[in-house]
């Protein structure tokens, strides 16, 4: 069974093995809104607790906050640059070893808001590696106040472990499936900034609208985030409606597909693999967006059942290339909206223009 990242990178989910040694190991670009500075950023370290205690609940439970945190530690995908855009440096979060990355694991857009923001190399939030599981011992050393895993796959005994670190906050519903409004609402409550949260939402809100506004082609057109990898293109998988992806594609003007609503019926996982046999079922779909290499699109119309796919045939297919900087960009977070959607938009306009 193909398993996959948080941005189509295999490997999102992790073994079991790997879970439990990890507990066991550990027993104790251009932005559209103004960056913050410097001084902003110490201000807002100094200001009270006014507001304070918060409640947040999550899939385990309920988190409280008794206290404005100042140590945030952030755990997978998208959660550090939430907390970056509400004016706060973390001070660890996961490394980015897929895609573009910068100074050793970094996202570009996030390493550009802190140096918007003025934090020094020393200030920089550490990077903790997740590639085989949560590192919970770097991350009691960069002793948070606050852990945040909204866009995580962080289990239950994980979450007990970070827990006894500081408190922590786990993905609300579904694991990988917290959207990037609730993500940052939340994020905003927790750091004791709900005001500017809902100013941010707006920001990114008016993003999107004027980005997808450009291609009227888009209205009316539907689309479906897949994964194919030409080595083996017998099978696919489909991101369902509980992942971000096809989320955003709604965000950006598109409609899910019934084939995608069907398939997502009664399950909570992010994806679904499917055989290529049955690849015919899913001529609904006018635009696909998938991860790959610049010569996948070709191999797919030269396999026998994946060119089927009307999308397929037509070309309106979007590859997006592992190695660029929309490969971690498909599911938004807050600094990633303003930093790529332009890129994106432009991509989905010209193969919604090939659908019609």
């Amino acid at each position: 069974m193909t398993t996959h990242s948080k941005s189509g990178r295999p490997l999102r989910t992790l073994c079991a093995g790997a879970l439990a040694t990890a507990v066991l190991l550990t027993t104790a670009a251009c932005s559209a809104f103004p960056a913050d500075s410097a001084a902003e950023h110490s201000s807002a370290a100094s200001s009270s607790s006014a507001g304070f205690p918060v409640t947040i609940t999550h899939a385990y439970g309920k988190t409280v906050i008794r206290s404005k945190p100042h140590r945030i530690a952030t755990v997978g995908w998208g959660s550090f640059d939430n907390v970056i855009a509400l004016g706060v440096v973390p001070v660890s979060i996961e490394k980015s070893t897929y895609g573009k990355t910068v100074d050793g694991g970094y996202l570009p857009w996030t390493k550009a808001a802190l140096d918007r923001m003025g934090v020094a190399k020393a200030d920089l939030p550490q990077l903790h590696d997740e590639s085989d599981g949560i590192d919970v011992e770097a991350i009691a050393a960069s002793r948070p106040d606050l852990i945040i895993g909204l866009q995580s796959g962080m289990t239950k005994e994980q979450y007990a472990t970070l827990s006894a670190i500081a408190p922590t906050i786990a993905y609300q519903k579904v694991a990988w499936g917290d959207p990037w409004r609730s993500m940052v609402a939340t994020t905003a409550k927790a750091l004791g900034e709900v005001q500017r949260g809902a100013r941010l939402i707006r920001t990114l809100e008016r993003r999107l609208h004027d980005e997808a506004a450009q291609y009227p082609k888009v209205s009316g057109t539907s689309a479906a985030v897949m994964y194919f990898d030409s080595s083996t293109l017998s099978r696919f998988s489909i991101y369902t409606t509980t992942d971000v992806r096809p989320q955003f594609l709604n965000d950006l003007g598109f409609t899910t597909p019934a084939s995608i609503r069907r398939l997502s019926s009664g399950t909570t996982s992010f994806y679904a693999d499917v055989s290529s046999e049955n690849a015919d079922e899913y001529n609904d779909v006018d635009v696909i967006v998938t991860y790959g290499t610049p010569g996948l699109l070709d191999a797919m119309r030269k396999d026998p059942l994946l060119s089927k796919i009307p999308a397929v045939r037509r070309g309106s297919v979007v590859v997006i290339d592992s190695t660029s900087e929309l490969a971690n960009a498909l599911d938004p977070s807050a600094l990633s909206i303003p930093a790529t959607t332009a890129q994106y938009m432009k991509l989905l306009g010209q193969a919604a223009a090939r659908a019609k």
